[in-house]
């Protein structure tokens, strides 16, 4: 996006921004804590598929702010209504693209979870609609709005490391645990599962499939590699900037959980960028990763190397450069409020029009590089992109997974 959109704000005058909920899961207490954090933000609507969590979240809302929003099943109810300026997305990946687009269409502003889609093809579709349409949008990437994230950021940026040839990319999780194999029953009382399929593929209910774990399978999300490697990898190319990859290679499988999820336990990813070099890897049921930390990116430079988490960050100098580079650590805040921050920064472009830190460019990018890490562990092959393109060269499986087929009466 450029440094402001043109559509004008269709805020109330006294400056409140009214934001309609699409998503009463798991995300959206600590997103709509963080949107309440900005005064004068209002939530008088919402909207879920399974009864009991809406109704969770409307009690929760109510006791917070006093005003008890109404309730819906249906997003398009929520973008249909006319003094609604933001729509908050918080469903599970593959329900980001409808939602934002027909917010986009109905002259809506969106915040919409991360990842950005379940598909490089959404996620361009998503990206363009904002610009097409004049609206202001962020991904909920929300370390992009941690302080010191930043100034690592700036240091790398500023060649305090020297040139930077290879960054490193993990996250090595013990709370991830096998989650069994239950057999296919009836959906919820009160839970609308076609709807809640939407798109996907039509499928018997499985309670593995449904809240939070729906991250393990492939109609829809991507595991962990779109998961907390957008989180993580977006630290990556905020700092080595705006670049494609060349080149993309996966290995992994399910070593360890003997569950019905189909995503991998364990990966390693590989990205051939033109000036360096993007390692990514996952592990599940073990906490301690290189340094001993269960997630983190690491920066080496031909001068120095820079450990970076949410602990806060290092630089040890490499040892023939020991007497000319200053090794420096900072440590994080104690309390994280990088969340709140983000919607802060969402909420105040909404008002000025000008573009937030994780607007959909940025949140393509991260998103579909991320995904390219599991189109090429889906093929068994080392792919090659051609970003002028955005098409895999020579590969036809490959591309085939850049997109997916809706099911009716769905479609984008």
């Amino acid at each position: 996006m450029g440094a402001a959109l043109g559509a004008p704000s269709i805020l109330a005058a006294s400056d409140r921004v009214r934001v309609g909920l699409i998503g009463c899961g798991g995300i959206s207490t600590a997103d709509v804590n963080a949107f309440l954090a900005t005064p004068g933000t209002e939530i008088p609507f919402i909207c879920d598929v399974d009864e009991a969590l809406m109704r969770k979240t409307a009690d929760r809302l109510e006791k917070q702010t006093g005003l008890r929003p109404a309730m819906v099943k249906d997003y398009r109810r929520v973008v249909d209504q006319k003094d609604i300026d933001v729509c908050l997305i918080c469903t599970p990946d593959h329900w980001h693209a409808l939602p934002t687009l027909a917010a986009f269409q109905a002259g809506k502003d969106v915040y919409v979870e991360k990842p950005l889609a379940t598909t490089v093809e959404e996620g361009r579709i998503m990206r363009d609609a904002a610009k097409r349409h004049g609206r202001i949008a962020q991904m909920g990437t929300h370390w992009r709005s941690g302080a010191h994230y930043k100034e690592a950021v700036e240091m790398v940026q500023a060649g305090k490391l020297g040139k930077v040839r290879q960054v490193r990319c993990w996250a090595y999780l013990d709370w991830i645990m096998d989650i069994g194999n239950p057999l296919d029953t009836t959906p919820p009382e009160g839970v609308d599962y076609d709807m809640w399929l939407g798109p996907a593929p039509l499928r018997p209910f499985n309670p593995n499939r449904f809240h939070f774990n729906f991250r393990w399978f492939w109609d829809y999300a991507g595991g962990l590699m779109t998961d907390w490697g957008v989180h993580l990898i977006n630290l990556a190319l905020w700092a080595m900037g705006p670049e494609w990859p060349k080149a993309v290679i996966s290995s992994g499988g399910k070593y360890a959980l003997k569950d019905n999820s189909e995503t991998p336990d364990t990966q390693i990813t590989v990205f051939d960028f033109p000036s360096y070099t993007l390692l990514w890897e996952h592990q599940v049921q073990c906490g301690l990763g290189p340094d001993r930390r269960e997630h983190g990116v690491m920066f080496t430079g031909a001068d120095a190397t820079m450990i970076l988490d949410q602990r806060g960050w290092e630089i040890y100098a490499e040892p023939k450069k020991k007497a000319s580079v200053v090794e420096m650590k900072r440590t994080a805040a104690a309390k994280d409020d990088s969340r709140s921050r983000h919607a802060a920064n969402f909420l105040e472009c909404v008002k000025s029009r000008q573009a937030p830190v994780e607007n959909l460019d940025v949140g393509y990018h991260v998103s579909a590089v991320s995904q390219l890490g599991n189109v090429a562990l889906r093929t068994k092959s080392r792919i090659e992109w051609d970003a002028a393109t955005n098409q895999v060269i020579g590969n036809d499986a490959a591309n085939a997974l850049l997109r997916r087929a809706y099911r009716k009466p769905w479609s984008l």
